[in-house]
């Protein structure tokens, strides 16, 4: 299977994770302090993440509880957010050209996140 989940190594001996195609990084977390923490993230977007609203912040929507965010950054292109119902961003994108770029993020999330293997460095 292409798709996973990496847990590794952060500084200053936190953790952190991303959700990668082959090697190429889609979704990436925060650092966290421990890594059952950063495992803990991981289970949460495999649970949460297929049923999750997708907002567009750069037309004014709002949401609540699990969603992903499409924001538009200062130069016009967007990043998409995972956020978790406390409204606290558990994972984010790069930014992209192509808003379509950010909504296939956001599908491929949600449809190979569930299955995909989690690897732990």
């Amino acid at each position: 299977m292409a798709h996973k989940f990496n847990i590794t190594a952060a500084a200053n001996d936190q953790f952190k994770f991303d959700f990668s195609y082959n090697s190429e990084k889609i979704f990436w977390s925060e650092n966290y302090k421990q890594k059952a923490s950063a495992r803990n993230g991981v289970d949460s977007l495999k649970k949460n993440a297929p049923g999750a609203a997708t907002v567009d912040l750069s037309k004014g929507e709002e949401g609540s509880g699990y969603r992903f965010e499409i924001v538009e950054s200062k130069d016009g292109q967007h990043f998409v957010r995972f956020v978790a119902s406390n409204g606290e961003t558990m994972a984010r994108t790069e930014t992209y050209t192509s808003k379509a770029s950010a909504k296939n993020a956001i599908e491929s999330l949600q449809k190979n996140g569930p299955d995909a293997e989690v690897v732990e460095a």
